[in-house]
């Protein structure tokens, strides 16, 4: 973020208004032209750069990458099709298993869950060791893609912060000492027991839990999702007299309205709806329609990102928003006025489009709003003929329990009144999670016997008496269910590193069955409810592709049976709203740990190591705020102190915070960075709720990477991005080359010889249309290329590492802007700027195209990173690696080096994925197709929005893309001739809101 300053937040939007055709820009300062922003630009390569201070110490080394690289000790083993190795006395490995081939990974397919629901993976083992994840192309909830979250767990494995040993009071223990224990209370009150769970959609834990409440009468089974879909949940039985979870299919839709919901990131199931969605917009000579997408939200999302039409709206307001729509669309009972602001001509105009669109409409709506919205919902999709189209409903997938916050202050009273004598709590972090009012840290520090089952040390394993250290799911047997119900098995890639064991064998002691294994629990529930025909051939498929077949969920049949009540704001008319949301990198804290997922942008606003009370230009100028100023948010008689970050596109009067941070007991990486929004969010109303704002003394240094390396080329603001309309599109396909620079088929002149590709020729098209913003490709990304963590000191100075960024540029009004996302790698230029300055030829052109570095010919110079106009290429001002820590090299990549202090480093186009298709390919004697291929961001991403490949192949799919008149060169005027290029962004607007539009493409 640029240096602290005032900004006049009225010349900006004076400035915006007043601009001539489309401008886009990156940050406000960069609108208001400052002179900071200036000193920014010019003094990104400065001439007299500080000498490169000391390597970090050892001390800060460790603590800066903890959660990142640092192990603390691994057990050697693997597995073999899914069983562990049987120890064995140590031999050479010169007489290697026939599977294992030194250099050749393998992989295996397993699952992790969040929030409940499972995404199924693929995890690549090195000689054993797990060392990335990618999605499973066989799994319903992943097709081969992941999210953020999927491609970061790997750091959790090997985690040193991570629970070792059995813990209790302060004293190493055995899990034979926690057996008696625990045998002794049930024995005593098995009644007085409760179990405490995150959201559990695992069929074999489900059925453990209920075999032990059916046991022991008066126990009970407590579920605690801070960022869940209660209110999802509830709204369908508000809406049908039962509770049951919503599948949506985006094939089948037209036109979307989301209501407050983030479905491209923040969903259980958002990495499959995003390749559904996306599959809509996807532009050719030969499909020429795309859906359309209408979103309400308080805060710009990855989904508002793509919105043809974005509505900024207060969250308490969504409802009575709904209430209109439902209106309008004839739903009985609903009526309400349009909340002040709202445009009749844009509510007339989403109205008939979904009527128009009649079943292949569809309405979602966020786990953040109330029950109420939720009945709204189904009742307009209802309406539109939609269920069994755009939508269908199964049985909830996790078990059905009572209303999570109900149960969790019943829970406490329980525990304070003594008749909850033992807690057994599985998983989750319930006292930083719980809302701070409950007061359940002090309720359980109270009860008699309590035990915590836990990957790490974290708040609620220090208020039990027992810590127990639980596994991974790369080092256990489980099962869990995807979005639609479909069942996935989770297997295992190496043997508990810390003698953890998992939920299912902690409920096996509590069911009176010692001594079972994760494994042979599993497979005793799945030959007992069946897997096909055959059991053990079903049993050997689900494992081999990670999902059981033909396991999806039925639909079930519902009537709309809701009566509608007033809509009852939670915030009065006047008031300025608080609204809660998970942290987008961090969860709900969970990932606190995690260096990758810290130092990783926050999709749009691009924060990193902390969160902040997001607020509205406008409302920051009524109040007199700036970026990193401190406030104080008040709710009751609670309150935390927060930076202030503002951001274009909010809604007016709004504040948004993110929970997960301010992490006490943590870890060296996540404790004390940011603040507890827990400790203010109410359990009533746990998503949005009214509060007070005051600005108190002091600045916090936010270490937000929009403002960071900026394109400084004078014509980049018209062509940088390109975008336009679906009607442009449909009209003339060849309309974003109209009024270019030179005339048609003219080259740029250049200074840089030519080269002849006979071979291959490989190249990158990014299609803007469908990339969302949500940075699963920069995760991806650092976990294949072994890119370390920097810290938030070395990100302020502009020196973060990621080789790929993607940046967010805005457009059109500040206080409702259009924002496009653009991932920029190395764009591996054929005629390359950097590559003639380097005076030691450690950046070279190869035979294929590509921009190589030769890591030990590097000196430092940095003259390549000046010359490139792209800013792409990082430079290692630190040592950020411990050569000598021979344990770090479990986790890294084989495949790629690792980069030492004064070495520059860029994107590679994964060459070593490359080398490794084109070896296998040459011995099977026949040309890269690409099947063979794909690199980390391709693999990844949900959209599908890159495409790699060889240019030389007419076949391929990049060829084809290439060859889109929508492709698109970066700076094209400066001739380096890319083999990145671009799809331009397009919007499919609605005729009757051209008003909203502004001239288009670049």
């Amino acid at each position: 973020m640029i240096p602290l300053q005032s900004l006049d937040i009225a010349a900006v939007r004076a400035r915006l208004q007043n601009s001539k055709g489309k401008m886009y820009w990156r940050t406000l300062e960069e609108v208001a032209d400052s002179s900071a922003f200036e000193e920014l630009i010019h003094n990104e390569f400065p001439r007299q750069a500080a000498p490169m201070p000391d390597a970090v110490s050892r001390r800060t080394f460790v603590k800066l990458m903890g959660a990142s690289f640092a192990l603390a000790g691994l057990s050697g083993c693997g597995t073999v099709g899914g069983h562990w190795r049987v120890p064995e006395k140590i031999i050479p490995y010169v007489e290697s298993p026939e599977y294992v081939v030194p250099g050749n990974p393998l992989m295996f397919a397993t699952a992790m869950s969040l929030g409940g629901v499972a995404i199924g993976l693929l995890a690549e083992s090195h000689t054993g060791r797990p060392t990335k994840l990618e999605g499973n192309p066989s799994h319903p909830g992943s097709l081969g893609s992941a999210d953020l979250f999927s491609q970061a767990a790997i750091l959790q494995l090997y985690d040193p912060d991570r629970a070792e040993s059995v813990n209790n009071g302060g004293r190493i223990r055995t899990w034979q000492n926690f057996e008696t224990a625990l045998a002794a209370q049930v024995a005593a009150d098995g009644g007085g027991v409760r179990i405490v769970t995150e959201a559990v959609t695992s069929p074999t834990l489900v059925s453990q839990i209920e075999q032990f409440v059916a046991a022991n009468a008066g126990a009970k089974w407590i579920t605690w999702e801070p960022a869940g879909q209660n209110n999802a949940l509830q709204g369908a039985a508000l809406a049908f007299g039962q509770p049951v979870s919503t599948v949506y299919d985006f094939s089948q839709a037209d036109i979307v309205l989301a209501l407050d919901a983030d479905f491209l990131s923040a969903v259980p199931a958002n990495v499959r709806y995003t390749r559904d969605f996306m599959a809509k917009r996807r532009l050719s000579e030969e499909s020429t329609t795309m859906n359309r997408l209408y979103v309400v939200e308080p805060m710009l999302t990855p989904t508002g990102s793509k919105a043809d039409h974005r509505l900024a709206l207060r969250a308490s307001e969504v409802a009575a928003f709904g209430r209109a729509v439902g209106e309008a669309l004839g739903v009985a009972g609903l009526s309400s006025a349009l909340p002040a602001g709202v445009s009749t001509e844009w509510f007339n105009a989403l109205v008939n489009d979904l009527q128009g669109a009649g079943a292949n409409a569809l309405v979602v709506v966020g786990d953040g709003q109330p029950p109420l919205v939720h009945a709204i919902g189904h009742a307009i999709n209802a309406a539109l003929g939609g269920v069994g189209t755009t939508l269908r409903y199964i049985a909830p997938l996790a078990a059905d329990l009572p209303d999570e916050n109900e149960a969790m202050a019943e829970l406490v009273a329980e525990m304070q009144s003594g008749a909850a004598s033992s807690v057994i709590i599985l998983g989750g972090n319930p006292v930083f999670t719980t809302p701070a009012q409950l007061g359940f840290g002090d309720a359980l520090a109270e009860v008699p016997f309590s035990a915590h089952l836990s990957v790490d040390v974290n708040e609620t394993s220090n208020r039990c008496q027992w810590q127990l250290p639980a596994t991974h799911f790369l080092e256990a047997w489980s099962d869990a269910r995807a979005f639609d119900g479909s069942a996935t098995i989770v297997q295992p890639l190496v043997e508990p590193l810390y003698g953890g064991r998992s939920a299912h064998e902690v409920m096996a002691l509590l069911n009176g069955q010692t001594g079972q294994a994760g494994y042979d629990i599993v497979r005793a529930f799945w030959e007992e409810n069946g897997i096909g025909d055959n059991f053990e051939r079903g049993w050997r498929r689900a494992v081999h592709d990670g999902v059981v077949a033909d396991s999806q969920a039925e639909s079930v049949a519902v009537d709309f049976s809701g009566e509608w009540g007033a809509t009852d704001s939670v915030v009065p008319d006047g008031s300025l709203e608080i609204v809660f949301r998970p942290d987008p990198t961090l969860f709900d804290g969970r990932f606190a740990n995690s260096g990758w997922l810290q130092e990783l942008p926050k999709p749009i606003v691009k924060l990193t190591w902390d969160n902040a009370a997001i607020l509205s230009p406008a409302t920051a100028e009524r109040l007199g705020l700036a970026n990193e100023d401190i406030v104080l948010i008040e709710i009751g008689e609670r309150g935390v102190t927060a930076p202030v970050l503002i951001a274009p596109g909010h809604a007016n009067e709004s504040i948004t915070v993110w929970l997960g941070g301010g992490r006490k007991v943590a870890g060296r990486v996540g404790e004390k960075i940011g603040f507890n929004a827990y400790h203010i969010r109410p359990s009533a109303t746990p998503w949005f709720t009214a509060g007070t704002l005051n600005k108190v003394a002091g600045r916090h240094r936010l270490a937000q990477t929009q403002d960071h390396q900026q394109i400084t080329h004078h014509l980049a603001q018209r062509h940088v991005i390109k975008s336009g309309t679906l009607k442009e599109f449909q009209e003339d396909p060849e309309f974003l080359h109209h009024g270019g620079h030179g005339e048609e088929g003219e080259e740029a002149a250049s200074l840089y010889q030519d080269w002849e590709y006979n071979g291959y020729k490989w190249g990158m098209t990014i299609d803007l249309t469908s990339c969302s913003g949500c940075m699963a490709c920069v995760a991806a990304c650092q976990a294949e290329n072994n890119i370390p963590v920097v810290g938030k000191t070395e990100v302020l100075r502009n020196r973060e590492l990621h080789w790929l960024r993607v940046d967010a540029y805005y457009t059109g009004e500040l206080d409702n802007p259009e924002v496009y996302n653009m991932p920029v790698p190395c764009m591996n230029c054929e005629k390359a700027p950097c590559e003639p300055v380097c005076p030691v030829g450690a950046t070279v052109h190869d035979s294929e195209g590509l921009n190589n570095m030769v890591y030990n010919r590097c000196i430092g110079t940095r003259y390549c990173s000046n010359n490139c106009p792209y800013k792409v290429r990082r430079f290692n001002y630190l040592e950020h690696v411990e050569g000598d820590v021979p344990v770090l090299k479990l986790l890294r990549n084989p495949d790629v080096s690792v980069r030492t202090r004064g070495v520059m480093e860029k994107c590679t186009y994964c060459v070593q994925r490359i080398s490794a298709a084109r070896i296998q390919a040459d011995k099977e004697q026949r040309t890269v197709e690409d099947a063979d291929l794909q690199t980390a961001c391709q693999a990844t991403c949900p959209a599908q929005a890159i495409t790699f490949g060889d240019l030389n192949n007419q076949n391929a799919a990049v060829t084809e893309r290439a060859a889109s008149p929508l492709n698109y060169v970066l700076l094209e005027e400066l001739a380096t001739k890319p083999r990145t290029t671009y799809l331009a962004a397009i919007r499919n607007s609605n005729d009757a809101l051209a008003s909203e539009m502004t001239e288009t493409h670049g």
